[in-house]
């Protein structure tokens, strides 16, 4: 890995780190739904001029079916599950339970292979579960009473992105540009169709909370998209999974630094163990090449 992959490793992990605090500071005034509909939307439209700019075409007659279904499960539904959570949960809770999504998609891929897993995988999983355990049981003590079903919607939000991690495996290969851009589209209409349900802001949000929903949508969703892309191209969809070890430790930074959150030592040992086990079921590897393959 180069310079200058090692640095849009470091801008995503960050980026999408700060979106769990922003997603706390915004939803209660928002509420969810409306939340991620703006956050989406905005995504959409940056991506939308970026593909006008670079000429990239969507093609949706022959991609439809894999907008929608990435729209709905890489998108859409994970972040309305996030925004519910993060009523409850403090963002540096919200990326550690984030952080078991490749956990998932180990796991659905082997069922649906139909075949049992390694005893480092299965030891992997203990770590993960031991780790959720304890971040949940303590964080239990000092939450509100609906603490059991934030968290139930956190990890459906991992779920949901390792059934499309597993889906994206086998899918058609879409140009990046136009898959971020077709992908949120979709996502758009599905989150459109979540916040109806849902009853309008009372009020005008504030000037924070609205710079803080342009920042997820340009950002955290449309800027963050291009880097991955753009990241999977030059090093590999192995290499950038680095990113999901990233991640919780700059949404634990912001939420410190931004939201006065306190972490205890439970949360340094729960995420450890979250991290240790997925790297144990995911069979991770350090992407950095050898010394004498390092070109820069």
């Amino acid at each position: 890995m180069n310079t200058a992959s090692l640095l849009r490793l470091l801008c995503l992990s960050a980026i999408w780190g700060a979106s769990f605090p922003l997603m706390r500071h915004g939803v209660p005034a928002l509420g969810a739904g409306w939340m991620s509909f703006c956050r989406i939307g905005l995504g959409a439209l940056f991506l939308c001029a970026v593909a006008w700019r670079l000429g990239r075409a969507l093609d949706w007659r022959a991609h439809w079916r894999h907008y929608l279904f990435l729209g709905l499960f890489n998108t859409a539904l994970p972040f309305v599950l996030i925004g519910v959570a993060a009523r409850t949960l403090p963002s540096s809770m919200l990326a550690i339970l984030n952080a078991t999504a490749p956990t998932w998609a180990t796991l659905i891929g082997a069922a649906m292979a139909g075949g049992g897993l390694a005893p480092t995988r299965l030891a992997g999983l203990g770590c993960g579960v031991l780790g959720v355990t304890l971040i949940a049981g303590v964080e239990s003590l000092h939450l509100p009473a609906g603490a059991p079903l934030a968290i139930a919607a956190s990890l459906g939000a991992a779920l949901s992105y390792g059934v499309s991690s597993v889906y994206a495996k086998s899918a058609r290969a879409v140009e990046p540009v136009a898959n971020a851009s077709g992908s949120l589209w979709a996502a758009t209409a599905f989150a459109l169709l979540m916040a109806l349900s849902a009853p309008l802001p009372a009020a005008l949000p504030g000037p924070t909370v609205l710079a803080g929903v342009l920042a997820l949508g340009v950002l955290c969703s449309g800027l963050a998209y291009l880097l991955y892309f753009r990241l999977v191209a030059d090093v590999g969809a192995a290499s950038a999974l680095t990113v999901t070890f990233l991640v919780p430790v700059f949404g634990m930074l912001w939420g410190v630094v931004f939201l006065g959150e306190r972490i205890g030592w439970h949360t340094v040992a729960g995420s450890g163990l979250v991290l240790v086990g997925t790297g144990l079921v995911t069979g991770f590897r350090l992407p950095w090449p050898a010394r004498a393959e390092r070109g820069n």
